[in-house]
């Protein structure tokens, strides 16, 4: 049996940009090289947005269609864990069934249909959370158990209280779409969980989530990050690790990285302003970079470090027009104010995983009391409600001890 792990597909990303159609072709070009696999995975952030657009919704059942109208694998679907049967469509299992995580992009409210659970009722996928199925082909099992992505500070809670346990004579894999000690996906929302505390036993554990791929062992099991088909962050780890997927092929627990090949390149260089002229560094490091041949025009950035930042908007304009044909270029001046790098770290951070304007007031609030060292005696999020109908006095109240709970709240 052969399958394909992939995730963070992040349908939509860029919309209205140069960059609007890369996540539709690296997915499709993945889901193409997967046609050989008996069923696909995907964990988590097919879609960058919580609530996607028409357009969007269009290509993206474009490129999902790819595993329908594969040959038939002739994988069963032989049980259920937790889950109830008849959430599956049978459309599903025709062609190459896919199994999906929802993720950080794509999590709603708990009484609201997020788009992954859409995807299941209109029979593209199979939708795991807290829960799981397992296939069968030629005699050979494999039980899929996952966990879909949930805010950091209830990971391990919720990982525990569902305590997944292996299946007996089955290949067993656990997925989920989280930050994991080591691998930190962003320092201002610390993981919960970490490489000891996952649950024990499974054949093969997946995270999603971090957008930079790698494989490892934890005692026994082995663990893998896909990383994400497209970059997202601009970030200069990015431009040093190739976009892709992997494939398990069973029995023989074979993995295989499968980098994209007609995907967008990325590069990263950092410019000291202070050493030498702006327009002058920048045209030499370009035309070293466009010596190559490139399937699309390369996405740049330059990362511009010094005091003289105000002096260079007019060189970047100029450097943008001059190459506008031969590649896509993107700036980052670096701030002064290492505080305020942090501040905008965070910002970003909460842009990117598309938060609604109240859970970013709760992140905010969160983030102030940690920096303060405050110790609560009060549920954050009963104070941010009280800030959020305007009942300040009541709220400072509870900060500064005067009133002891919350009772009154709502009278």
């Amino acid at each position: 049996m052969k399958i394909a792990i992939l995730s963070d597909l992040h349908f939509g990303y860029a919309w209205n940009s140069k960059l609007e159609n890369d996540s539709f072709d690296n997915a499709k070009e993945a889901l193409e090289k997967s046609r050989d696999c008996d069923f696909i995975l995907i964990i988590g952030d097919i879609f960058d947005s919580r609530i996607p657009n028409t357009e969007v919704w269009d290509r993206a059942l474009e490129v999902l269609s790819i595993p329908l109208l594969s040959e038939d694998k002739e994988v069963k679907l032989v049980k259920t864990i937790d889950k109830d049967v008849k959430e599956i469509s049978q459309r599903t299992l025709i062609g190459t069934p896919v199994v999906a995580l929802h993720g950080t992009h794509e999590r709603r409210g708990r009484d609201q249909v997020n788009a992954i659970q859409a995807l299941e009722e209109a029979g593209f996928v199979i939708h795991l959370h807290c829960n799981g199925v397992v296939l069968e082909k030629d005699g050979e099992r494999v039980a899929v158990q996952g966990m879909s992505g949930v805010p950091e500070r209830y990971a391990k809670k919720i990982m525990d209280k569902w305590d997944p346990k292996p299946i007996k004579d089955c290949y067993n894999i656990l997925m989920f779409h989280q930050s994991v000690e080591p691998y930190v996906y962003s320092p201002l929302d610390p993981p919960t969980l970490n490489m000891s505390n996952l649950p024990k036993d499974f054949d093969l554990i997946i995270n999603g989530h971090i957008h930079n791929h790698d494989k490892t062992q934890i005692d026994d099991t082995d663990f893998i990050i896909p990383g994400s088909t497209i970059v997202t962050q601009l970030k200069e780890e990015e431009a040093k690790v190739p976009r892709g997927f992997y494939k398990l092929e069973l029995p023989e627990k074979e993995f295989e990285f499968i980098e994209l090949e007609k995907n967008r390149k990325f590069l990263y260089r950092e410019i000291n302003l202070d050493k030498v002229p702006l327009k002058t560094k920048l045209e030499n490091e370009l035309e070293k970079i466009l010596e190559k041949n490139y399937t699309k025009k390369p996405l740049i950035k330059f990362k511009l470090i010094g005091k003289k930042k105000d002096l260079i908007d007019n060189d970047i304009k100029q450097i943008e027009k001059k190459y506008r044909k031969k590649c896509i270029l993107n700036f980052q001046k670096k701030l002064e104010s290492e505080e305020m790098e942090k501040k905008l770290d965070f910002l970003k951070k909460m842009r990117e995983e598309k938060l609604s304007i109240e859970e970013m007031g709760m992140e905010i609030l969160n983030e102030n009391l940690k920096k303060l060292k405050f110790k609560q005696n009060f549920n954050p999020e009963d104070l941010f409600k009280l800030l959020s109908d305007g009942q300040t006095e009541r709220a400072f109240n509870i900060i500064t001890k005067k009133q002891q709970t919350l009772k009154e709240f709502g009278d």
